[in-house]
């Protein structure tokens, strides 16, 4: 009996010893497994509200590069009931952008940009119709010369067009944020329409005044909390604003659209649109079936273009006229290397690699300025960064003003220093973590364009004029504090543009 006993007894210790193993490898491998994916780390969220009122959302990038200082290069927050990846630093940008471009390659389409686009178009488009879109529009743009000959006489025409209207001022202080919004906007409706207005045109005014308004509304906090929880967009005034002027947007776009596709003709392509339209009846006589090839494509194609190829550029022209006046001593030297190279005749692309402290002045204030601060992503599939398992269909946000001012890559990064681009011999050097036109593959589709435009309004402009405040106002009193919204615009300071002689 006592044998039965002990070997019952040990049967039971044996079967529990196997359960204990069972339960310890299970939670081991749980653990383990946890780990393996275990998700970036963040401030702990609200029921529904997640981290919104923990938040600044009307200086959203530079409150979350400040937790990234808390939580590290990968971290989450949650906006509503949306959990947020957010990376920072250039190290950890550049490798999930350049080095997993394909896993980062969706644009995240918020509540507010699907009424824009409906996901036509190019920048707020992803999958087949995206990658279409970008090759044509890269290959159009590319035939009409875009970082070539051709823009470059488009940009010099304005230019001068631009100078005309900033002499008209006689050196007296003027807001130049108009004529220089009229300047990019005109190259870039070249490309697009095949024509430009002139400064006085009611149309040109019209739409310049309501993309900045646009822009400025994009970027507010209501339109933020709107994509976090669009039911209440009814209650928001700046969301029903910013509904009636993309609308208003798209129909003067339809009406320029209609009145090309009325006077195309097959033998001559004038533009974009035109190039759009007769490519399109190419495929249709041809019996190929191309369901990209579509009205709303064209709109959507067209808008991303002139919005992109119009604001940042001209708002970076803002803050660099804004620079000179701030840092005088910067503008001295500027002007005495366009005397030295360029004298008075016109300034070309050619003359760049001459003037390696201009272009250096030129990168330093997109540096600087941060024009595009902040940018969204969506993972197209599972992706591990920094051991961290980031699931597909995540939205990611890549903070520009991390790699810009990276302290890691930058000597001076909260000082305007035109020094970072330039090495001991004062020639211009490149810099990996310059990161204004972003990068992989929703890299700036105009970068090229963008950048002759730059170079050759600003030479030309500081080869023209003298840059000065207001009377009555000195250089440190001017402010450089951005005003919030899609993108970082200076404020309104007036400034006086006095011919040199």
């Amino acid at each position: 009996m006592l044998e039965g006993i002990f070997e019952s007894s040990t049967s039971v210790s044996l079967f529990g010893l196997f359960v204990a193993l069972l339960v310890f490898f299970h939670f081991f491998i749980s653990i383990f497994s946890s780990q393996e994916r275990r998700e970036p780390p963040g401030p702990r969220p609200l029921p529904l509200f997640g981290n919104l009122f923990q938040l600044n959302l009307k200086r959203l990038s530079q409150n979350l590069y400040d937790l990234s200082k808390t939580y590290g290069p990968v971290f989450q927050v949650s906006f509503g009931p949306k959990k947020v990846v957010v990376l920072a630093g250039h190290k950890i940008v550049k490798q999930a952008l350049v080095n997993q471009a394909e896993q980062f390659a969706s644009r995240e389409i918020t509540k507010a940009f699907y009424y824009i686009n409906k996901e036509h178009g190019i920048i707020l488009a992803n999958g087949d119709s995206w990658k279409e879109m970008k090759h044509f529009a890269r290959t159009t743009l590319k035939d009409f010369g875009m970082g070539r000959k051709t823009s470059e006489e488009i940009i010099i025409e304005e230019s001068v067009n631009l100078i005309k209207e900033f002499e008209q001022f006689q050196g007296e202080a003027f807001d130049n944020s108009v004529a220089l919004t009229y300047a990019t906007s005109n190259v870039i409706s070249a490309l697009m329409f095949g024509k430009r207005f002139e400064y006085t045109d009611p149309f040109i005014k019209q739409m310049v005044e309501r993309n900045q308004e646009t822009i400025h509304l994009m970027g507010s906090a209501s339109v933020q909390i709107y994509n976090m929880l669009p039911l209440i967009g009814p209650l928001l005034k700046d969301w029903r604003d910013l509904k009636e002027k993309i609308d208003t947007t798209l129909n003067d776009s339809r009406t320029i659209i209609a009145d090309l596709k009325e006077t195309l003709n097959p033998e001559v392509c004038r533009c974009f649109v035109d190039a759009f339209l007769l490519h399109k009846k190419r495929l249709e006589d041809s019996g190929i079936s191309n369901s990209h090839y579509h009205d709303e494509n064209l709109l959507h194609s067209v808008n991303d273009l002139f919005g992109a190829g119009t604001d940042t550029t001209a708002t970076t022209l803002m803050w660099s006229l804004l620079y000179m006046v701030k840092f005088p001593q910067i503008q001295d030297r500027v002007q005495e290397d366009l005397s030295r190279v360029i004298g008075s005749r016109q300034v070309r692309m050619e003359d760049r690699k001459n003037l390696p402290y201009v272009d250096a002045v030129i990168h330093e204030t997109q540096r600087f300025a941060n024009v595009a601060h902040i940018i969204s992503r969506t993972t197209t599939k599972n992706v591990t960064l920094e051991g961290y398992v980031i699931k597909e269909g995540t939205t990611v946000l890549p903070l520009p003003v991390s790699v810009l001012f990276d302290e890691n890559e930058w000597e001076s990064p909260y000082i305007f220093n035109p020094s970072h681009f330039l090495d001991k011999e004062g020639k211009f050097i490149k810099r990996d973590a310059f990161f204004a036109f972003s990068a992989g593959r929703r890299a700036c589709l105009g970068e090229s364009l963008a950048k002759m435009e730059l170079f050759l309004i600003f030479a030309s402009l500081l080869q023209h004029f003298r840059f000065t405040p207001s009377p009555g106002v000195s250089e440190d009193e001017l402010d450089l504090k951005p005003v919030e919204g899609l993108i970082f615009t200076p404020k309104v300071q007036k400034l006086c543009a006095v011919l040199r002689h």
